[in-house]
């Protein structure tokens, strides 16, 4: 797939993945310990650490506040990847719709 709208050509990473690969292990949290931590329950935080679930804005406020970063970094991240699919799923669909210009 070539780069278009701005879109890298491989996937973006799930904001779940970069918590499960990356924060939790360096900050050495069990999904246990850091779901207990943001206040939701263990199976909610492993659906979004497993990328069945998105983060929503009540999960980034909540990863936010926990790890220091802002609401914004994970919807960005979620928001690019979600992106990156729908364009990929709907190549065919997109490219027959054609694009208007005002006059």
């Amino acid at each position: 797939m070539t780069k278009k709208l701005g879109r890298p050509a491989w996937q973006p990473a799930h904001p779940g993945e970069i918590l499960r690969e990356d924060i939790l292990p360096a900050l050495n949290l069990s999904v246990t310990a850091a779901a207990a931590h943001l206040g939701v329950s263990r199976q909610a935080l492993h659906a979004v650490l497993s990328g069945r679930s998105s983060v929503s804005p009540e999960m980034a406020a909540r990863i936010a506040k926990l790890f220091g970063s802002t609401p914004e970094f994970w919807l960005r991240l979620q928001m690019a990847h979600d992106l990156w699919r729908v364009e990929r799923d709907l190549k065919d669909q997109l490219d027959q719709i054609v694009t208007l210009h005002a006059a």
